[in-house]
């Protein structure tokens, strides 16, 4: 990416910011596109709510900014997240004019009412989401595939300064002594932060179109979260609870949605990106060995 310049928005976030620095580190010239600046590279000012980005200099644009939450349906919270996430993707898309876009989406964008295991990128997205997230993350991918871009779709996406995930099951489980999951053991996909970070960075390459971004395999849910319990030197009882239960004893840590991820096993085929030549790389075991690892 040597003498590239490539827009990355949201890159003070937790995914933006590992695009950003991997983009750096292969030698592109990073413009980070947000309200705040990024990592790396010169800032850009963005508010994704209300204006178009100034992407005149860029040669490629990576859309990582997104408002996420498990909001109330027609709170204002809810509100701004369309706001960002549909009216925020027009915005940007009219603004990139033309320029090669990487959209990263989300699996919550699938209808979680189909079943069937492994799911790919056919998988209907226009109804039965769980949340305004999961709406209107659909939407806005729908207008980045309508203007042609490359539409990454990970799950669970985790790893080092991780501000949701592992910060909340700890709080949780500190707070309680023990861990209530949701229904019995599932098997899911997660997605290592690096594992997006280096689709993004290849996928400007790839045809037009929408891509599951996952770990080389899935993962038993139970397992994955004694792990990171022992990783962190944490002690807890794993229970398992039915979901209804589950859901009227939840703390603020675990919100309905995060709820439902954790109790539906959840599987993408990532056949399509690994035809274009990208491979995962990275997953939960160099989470659990990595300096700094324990630092929630």
């Amino acid at each position: 990416m040597s003498a590239v310049r490539i827009a990355v928005t949201g890159a003070s976030g937790f995914c933006g910011g590992y695009v950003a620095r991997a983009a750096a580190a292969r030698g592109a010239e990073v413009l980070c596109v947000g309200r705040r600046p990024g990592p790396v590279g010169r800032h850009l000012p963005w508010d994704a709510s209300r204006s178009a980005p100034d992407l005149g200099a860029a040669d490629l644009v990576v859309h990582c900014a997104a408002a996420v939450g498990d909001h109330p349906p027609g709170s204002p919270a809810e509100a701004e997240q369309y706001a960002v996430n549909v009216d925020g993707t027009a915005r940007l898309l009219a603004a990139a004019a033309g320029r090669p876009v990487v959209w990263v989406s989300s699996a919550s964008v699938y209808d979680p009412r189909t079943g069937g295991s492994p799911i790919r990128e056919d998988w209907p997205t226009s109804a039965g989401h769980l949340n305004g997230y999961g709406r209107s993350k659909a939407l806005g991918e729908r207008l980045a595939l309508a203007a042609g871009a490359v539409v990454l779709r990970p799950r669970a996406v985790y790893g080092l300064g991780d501000p949701h995930l592992v910060p909340r099951l700890l709080t949780r489980v500190r707070a309680a002594g023990l861990l209530p999951l949701p229904g019995s053991d599932v098997t899911l996909s997660l997605t290592a932060v690096e594992n997006l970070a280096d689709a993004c960075l290849a996928a400007p390459g790839w045809p037009p179109g929408a891509y599951n971004i996952t770990d080389d395999r899935p993962y038993r849910r139970d397992e994955v979260l004694r792990r990171v319990l022992r990783a962190y030197g944490v002690r807890a009882r794993i229970v398992h609870v039915p979901l209804p239960l589950a859901r009227l004893a939840r703390s603020a840590e675990l919100t309905p949605y995060a709820l439902d991820q954790l109790a539906r096993g959840v599987v993408l085929d990532t056949a399509k990106a690994r035809e274009q030549g990208w491979m995962p790389g990275h997953g939960l075991d160099g989470l659990l060995t990595a300096p700094g690892a324990r630092t929630p």
